[in-house]
C-alpha cells in the first residue's frame, strides 16, 4: 500500500523508522508540524519526523493546518492507500479523513476508551495504574473515538517514568502497526466499537500541574514525579528559585513537617502530607542533575521546599 505517516515527536520517528525499515509498504510522504524554535537562538527546527523522512529522500509536508486547501490538494495528488498516524499534534479534519481508501489509522498508547487525548501515558501513571497499553483505531472526527483494530497491553514497572514507558510502548506499537497494515491489504482487520463506558481524557500536562504539593501524599508525588519525566518535569522551589526532581519514592514517616528537607547519611528525605518522600535524583536551578544522596552532603542545614 502507498502510505502517508502523520507524526512529529521522536516517539513518531521512531515508528516510522520500523516502517521503513520493515515494512513491505511504501511511505511515499510524512505529515508533519511545522519547524518549531528551539534553544536560546529560538532557530527553526525540523521535526524529527522531518528530519527522518528527509534523510530518506521522502517528501515532507508540514502546513500550520491540518485544514490548509493546499494540504488537501496534495493529498488528493498522492493519493495515499492509508494514512498511520502517531503523535501527530493536530486535528485531522473530516474531508482529509475520508481521501485514503482504507482511512488514517492511529497508534495511541493506552487502551481505548481509558485516557483519549494527548498525554495518555502520563496519565496513567499519575492515576496509578498497573496495566497500560496499545491501540490501534480507526481515526474519526471524535477524540480518540474511531473502531479498534488491534489492542495489546502492557505492565508498568513501579518506578517506570513516562520516557520509559513510551520507549517499550512505541516498540510494542510499532510492530502492531507493521501487522495492522498487513492485515488491511489482506482484508483480514476487523475493527470493533469502542464501548461507550470507560472513557477517561488524558490532556497534556502543563508546567504548572508539574508543581510538587507537599502536602499530598508520598506515593501520589511519587507517581507525579514519574508521569512528568521527560516533560514538563516535576519541580517545586528552595530559597526562591526552581528546584527539579527526576526520580523519588514514597519512604517510611519519620514525623518530618511537610516540605522540610532532609540529608542523612546515605538518602535524602522529604515530608510530605502522609509520610516521607526519598529523592532518588534531582536537578537544581543552573546546575545538572544528580543524586539526591549526592545534593544533600552539601546541605549545612534542613531547608523547605516551598
Amino acid at each position: 500500500m502507498r502510505l502517508v505517516f502523520a507524526g512529529t515527536p521522536q516517539v513518531a520517528a521512531d515508528t516510522l523508522a520500523q516502517l521503513l525499515g520493515h515494512s513491505a509498504h511504501e511511505v511515499v510522504a510524512v505529515l508533519t508540524r511545522p519547524d518549531a524554535p528551539q534553544g536560546r537562538s529560538s532557530r527553526l527546527v525540523p521535526s524529527p519526523v522531518a528530519q527522518l523522512a528527509t534523510e530518506h529522500g521522502i517528501e515532507v509536508l508540514r502546513p500550520e493546518r491540518a485544514r490548509d486547501p493546499q494540504l488537501a490538494a496534495r493529498l488528493a495528488e498522492i493519493a495515499p492507500d492509508c494514512c498511520p498516524v502517531v503523535a501527530y499534534g493536530g486535528l485531522i479534519p473530516q474531508a482529509l479523513l475520508e481521501l485514503p481508501k482504507h482511512g488514517w489509522i492511529n497508534v495511541h498508547f493506552s487502551l481505548l476508551p481509558r485516557w483519549r487525548g494527548a498525554a495518555p501515558v502520563q496519565h496513567a501513571i499519575l492515576a496509578g495504574d498497573e496495566i497500560t497499553g496499545v491501540t490501534v483505531f480507526e481515526l474519526v472526527a471524535e477524540l480518540d473515538a474511531g473502531p479498534v483494530l488491534a489492542t495489546a497491553e502492557y505492565r508498568l514497572g513501579e518506578q517506570e517514568t513516562t520516557g520509559e514507558a513510551l520507549a517499550a510502548l512505541q516498540q510494542l506499537g510499532g510492530q502492531m502497526l507493521l501487522n495492522t497494515l498487513d492485515g488491511m491489504a489482506a482484508g483480514t482487520v476487523t475493527a470493533t466499537v469502542q464501548p461507550e463506558a470507560g472513557v477517561t481524557l488524558a490532556p497534556k500536562l502543563t508546567v504548572a500541574e508539574a508543581r510538587i504539593d507537599w502536602n499530598a501524599p508520598a506515593r501520589r508525588i511519587q507517581r507525579q514525579v514519574l508521569a512528568n519525566n521527560p516533560s514538563p518535569m516535576a519541580w517545586t522551589e528552595l530559597d526562591g528559585q526552581r528546584f527539579r526532581v527526576l526520580a523519588a519514592r514514597a519512604a517510611e514517616p519519620s514525623g518530618l513537617e511537610i516540605g522540610v528537607v532532609r540529608a542523612e547519611k546515605r538518602r535524602v528525605v522529604v515530608g510530605t502530607g502522609d509520610g516521607d518522600l526519598e529523592l532518588l535524583t534531582v536537578q537544581p536551578a543552573g546546575r545538572k542533575a544528580v543524586a539526591g544522596a549526592d545534593w544533600g552532603r552539601g546541605l549545612r542545614e534542613p531547608g523547605r521546599f516551598q
